[in-house]
């Protein structure tokens, strides 16, 4: 198996101390593992296109690595990022893992989420928390180095370490009932699907792109449709950590409602959770916000590593790739589901059920529900 180390770098030296330090890192990090993979450096966006356009990148793990000055513009990552937009299999069946290594105390994430939305989108699947993002002043380190007992810098190493074993390593659920079951393809038998939304069944353009994806389905999943509007779900209130953890001990959280009566219970029996979010304003709906904050409890006290996130976005104008990176953010680097190649369908649509109407929007249904059917990784 082929680990490819994609550096992107701000100018065309390729011997920069940085990426000196990542390539003997994920070199160190493969050694010392027991993992069977073969490291290949990609310098630059140029032999990245060259590499992937002969299909090499499919079916492979991938790290890129980017360094940001103060600017947080970062050309070589905008070309990778260009070229992925335009080939959207270029990374088929592949896994992957972002370092992002920044300047000054912005911009480190923004570049993470668009390198790892570009790269779903083009067929890659992330293992949850893909991105090691280090700010000028490494302070965004500080929790893990008490933990470890170390310095910022080491629990930075450490934390990019952790990254490449994560990515080559990462295989498909296989565990029996209880986690994941699979037949002999490696693909999910009846996959729990809990689907969440929040808005008018009846008017939602969002809501009538999810039930043509599910028609597909048919009785290939076990379907379970919650829907939090109106309030039902109140915001997180920020309770101390100490406070968090109790509740979610438990199963529970200080608010209580839905979201313990029925939420909590269906996301520890799913293996699939999609998203239904109209876009409002560039972003998900305070509902949908409000569950993912509430997801906190919750996420403290259970694994979700093993769990999927899916989305169906609809903006009346434009924004949808926005809206889909906060949810990669929320949902895959910050709550650690899997992301899956191709996680979000993504349309536009303004009036009640003109989403129905668009060119080629059945089969784009039907596709997207293929996709969380035929999930798997490739050996």
């Amino acid at each position: 198996m082929n680990l490819y180390l994609v550096k992107l770098i701000r100018d065309s030296d390729c011997i920069s101390t940085w990426f000196s330090h990542m390539e003997k890192i994920a070199t160190d990090a493969i050694a010392e593992s027991e993992i069977n993979c073969h490291i290949i450096v990609i310098c630059g966006s140029r032999e990245f296109a060259a590499a992937a356009s002969t299909g090499k990148l499919r079916n492979s793990r991938i790290i890129f690595a980017a360094d940001l000055d103060g600017s947080g513009v970062n050309i070589e990552a905008m070309n990778v990022i260009g070229y992925l937009n335009l080939n959207p299999t270029a990374l088929e069946g592949s896994i992957g893992g972002v370092i992002v290594d920044g300047k000054g105390e912005l911009y480190t994430k923004d570049l993470g989420r668009r390198l790892v939305f570009a790269a779903n989108m083009a067929g890659c699947a992330f293992p949850g928390k893909p991105l090691v993002e280090a700010t000028g002043s490494l302070s965004n380190f500080a929790v893990s180095a008490k933990l470890w007992e170390t310095s910022l810098d080491g629990a930075y190493v450490k934390n990019c370490r952790l990254l490449v074993e994560k990515v080559a390593s990462f295989k498909a659920p296989t565990t029996e009932r209880g986690d994941y079951c699979t037949n002999q393809l490696g693909t999910l038998e009846k996959p729990k699907i809990l689907a969440i939304h929040a808005g008018n069944k009846a008017t939602s353009n969002s809501f009538s792109l999810w039930r043509e994806a599910a028609s597909h389905l048919n009785d290939m999943a076990e379907i379970d449709e919650i829907s939090i509007r109106n309030g039902q779900v109140l915001d997180c209130r920020g309770c101390k950590y100490e406070a968090c953890l109790h509740f979610g001990e438990n199963a529970g959280c200080f608010y209580g409602g839905v979201m313990v009566e029925k939420v909590y219970p269906a996301i520890l029996k799913s293996d699939v959770l999609v998203l239904i979010c109209p876009n409002y304003n560039d972003s998900v709906s305070a509902n949908i916000m409000a569950f993912i904050n509430r997801l906190t409890a919750l996420f403290r006290t259970n694994d979700f590593s093993r769990k999927r996130i899916y989305s169906i976005v609809v903006s009346g104008y434009s924004g949808g790739d926005i809206v889909a990176q906060q949810i990669i953010g929320a949902i895959n680097m910050n709550k650690n589901f899997i992301l899956p190649p191709h996680f979000a369908m993504l349309e536009t649509a303004n009036d009640p059920g003109t989403a129905l109407e668009l060119p080629g929007i059945k089969e784009r249904a039907e596709a997207f529900a293929h996709g969380i059917i035929s999930y798997r990784i490739p050996d």
